[in-house]
């Protein structure tokens, strides 16, 4: 096996509870930054990984944000897929029947309708700045600029966010990527992408899927661990992950990542 790619999720594989980087990491990712891509693979917006790649060293390569709707290089779009704006009023009016708070992603703007704990958590885990305006006055600004959603983020208790996720499941699972990120927080992208597929945006005859070695934790890194040539989970990782995984390494809390990659790189570059 020879590995060209590496593929890493961010929150809960490459980051810990602080959010940041270890000095041990930014040194493994200098490291062999020049023999290998390195790409970051999140559900997060531009501006939540530009900083990161950053202390790695990469800003230079690739980013796939939003769960694959959108793939970035520098300032440069790859690819793009959006959710309608008549989708994404229709997800916003059920998310009401349930008093979920709905964020809109798109680009590199974030909108919410109120502040709120959840808010201030993603504020600061991503170093990122929301856009406090009604969902209503977004889908108008969107429209009159001709975008549409990367991501929806659904906020609310328990509860009504466990009810919500039944029938978004039932309704538009066809249509939509659903995705339970922890017991108050849904995330929805488009349709038929993932981050499997923002991978597979990046390939060119050099490098396959086989070349790939990619990192993850979650749900929604599911699609990306099976369909490389070698997945790995951390151990603080779903079960539902550690099941499709080739390997399960240390948590990221222990800096899981940065200790398994200079063997195995050593190995398979």
């Amino acid at each position: 096996m020879i590995i060209k790619m590496l593929c890493s999720d961010l929150d809960g594989t490459l980051l810990g509870p602080t959010k940041k980087t270890t000095p041990k990491c930014n040194k493994v990712f200098k490291t062999y930054k020049d023999r290998l891509k390195m790409v970051l693979v999140s559900a997060r917006m531009p501006s939540g990984m530009h900083y990161i790649q950053k202390e790695l060293g990469i800003e230079v390569q690739p980013i796939i944000c939003y769960n694959g709707a959108l793939v970035m290089q520098g300032s440069k779009i790859l690819s793009s897929h959006y959710i309608s704006l008549n989708l994404v009023a229709k997800i916003i009016e059920l998310s009401q029947e349930f008093n979920v708070a709905v964020g809109l992603y798109s680009h590199d703007q974030w909108t919410a309708p109120f502040r709120s704990e959840r808010i201030d958590k993603e504020e600061f885990n991503t170093q990122t700045k929301v856009i406090l305006e009604s969902n209503l006055t977004t889908l108008k600004r969107w429209e009159a600029q001709k975008i549409g959603a990367h991501k929806l983020m659904l906020m609310g208790v328990k509860e009504n966010i466990d009810a919500l996720f039944k029938t978004l499941v039932a309704q538009y699972s066809s249509d939509l990527g659903v995705y339970r990120s922890n017991d108050t927080l849904i995330e929805i992208t488009p349709g038929g992408i993932d981050k499997l597929s923002g991978i597979k945006s990046l390939l060119d005859h050099r490098i396959g899927l086989e070349n790939i070695v990619a990192f993850g934790d979650n749900f929604n890194d599911i699609s990306m661990l099976s369909g490389v040539g070698y997945g790995v989970a951390v151990e603080n990782a779903r079960e539902a992950v550690k099941e499709i995984a080739k390997e399960t390494i240390d948590s990221c809390v222990n800096d899981g990542v940065a200790n398994f990659l200079p063997a195995f790189l050593n190995k398979h570059l």
